[in-house]
């Protein structure tokens, strides 16, 4: 395996009583948690979440207290759940990026919110700029959507022309840079949106279209059904490329990335930083510096394809 680097408690007075009154419990601060999809999906970033909060000396339930929201996917309840937590009078927010961030700064313009994106935050308008970042938000990207046209490259690799490449990309996403970069390799792509409900339908006029590999981009949402598309992927007998070495755990064939669950380590930091005192536009949006490879090796023997040498010596995880 190999790794490149990756970018005064107030204590209660006595009650001036012939009795000592009990001592006045410390008032913990409240932090706000709102994410896009289940408590189930993100339980390994919420650990890496907590672990970045105990990294700056706060613990839940002993000096902090957390407040999930979650929206299971229904995006159309992000809009109150963000209120609820501004009407709680939490502290800060930290929140994963594209329409739950969206909802955080339509509900406050003054709570501190730290976001978790895996896209450009400037391209994206989370933020004008990385440092300093604008009012009270500021964050951390993972960063793969730069990376989208060397996974495709990668992906080209063991996919033999002039087999077309399926793009699965959440309903909000751009095609272009994608696009682009077909064109560049000389690859047919076909660009599907599915919705929740569209997956398996998705999936099925691959068969039909003669898909040779499949693409999955960066979202929220797909990464929640991380098991369903390696499952479905896996039964078609076709190689595909994700962005998060969660999928290649899971039984996915590669990916190419940085790291998620880092990425909300981060953001626990930041979040406890903040609760310490500094503000969020004295916090820079932290970019990775750190990407990796990694190949399941296991699934490579199922779908009978043979990974060349040189992207085995590029791997910087090879899963057996």
């Amino acid at each position: 395996m190999r790794r490149r680097d990756f970018v005064t408690l107030f204590g209660g007075a006595a009650a001036g009583w012939p009795l000592a009154a009990p001592a006045q419990q410390p008032v913990i601060p409240t932090i706000g948690f709102l994410d896009s999809t289940t408590a189930k999906a993100r339980a390994i970033q919420v650990l890496a979440f907590r672990q970045g909060l105990g990294e700056a000396g706060f613990v839940e339930g002993r000096n902090v207290a957390i407040e999930f929201r979650w929206a299971e996917g229904k995006l159309d309840q992000l809009s109150e759940l963000a209120n609820d937590l501004v009407r709680k009078r939490v502290a800060a927010i930290a929140t994963n990026a594209v329409y739950s961030l969206v909802a955080v700064k339509a509900a406050t313009s003054t709570i501190p919110t730290v976001f978790v994106t895996g896209g450009d935050p400037v391209q994206s308008g989370y933020t004008p700029s990385l440092n300093p970042p604008a009012g009270n938000v500021t964050g951390i990207s993972f960063n793969s959507t730069p990376l989208n046209p060397k996974r495709l490259e990668l992906l080209g690799e063991l996919v033999p022309k002039p087999a077309p490449l399926a793009v699965l990309l959440d309903p909000a996403a751009s095609s272009v840079a994608l696009e682009t970069a077909a064109r560049a390799l000389g690859r047919q792509i076909l660009v599907v949106k599915p919705t929740e409900n569209e997956l398996d339908g998705a999936f099925a006029s691959f068969e039909q279209e003669g898909i040779g590999g499949i693409f999955v981009g960066e979202s929220p949402n797909l990464f929640a059904r991380r098991r369903q598309l390696v499952l479905l992927a896996t039964r078609l007998g076709l190689p595909a490329s994700f962005g998060l070495r969660e999928f290649v755990e899971l039984g996915g064939l590669m990916s190419y990335g940085a790291s998620s669950t880092d990425a909300y380590r981060r953001a626990g930091n930041y979040i406890g930083r903040i609760l310490m005192g500094t503000k969020p536009n004295e916090l820079p949006v932290e970019i990775p510096t750190k990407y990796e490879l990694v190949f399941n090796l296991a699934t490579a023997k199922v779908l009978k394809i043979d990974i060349p040498a040189k992207l085995l010596a590029l791997a910087d995880e090879v899963i057996e």
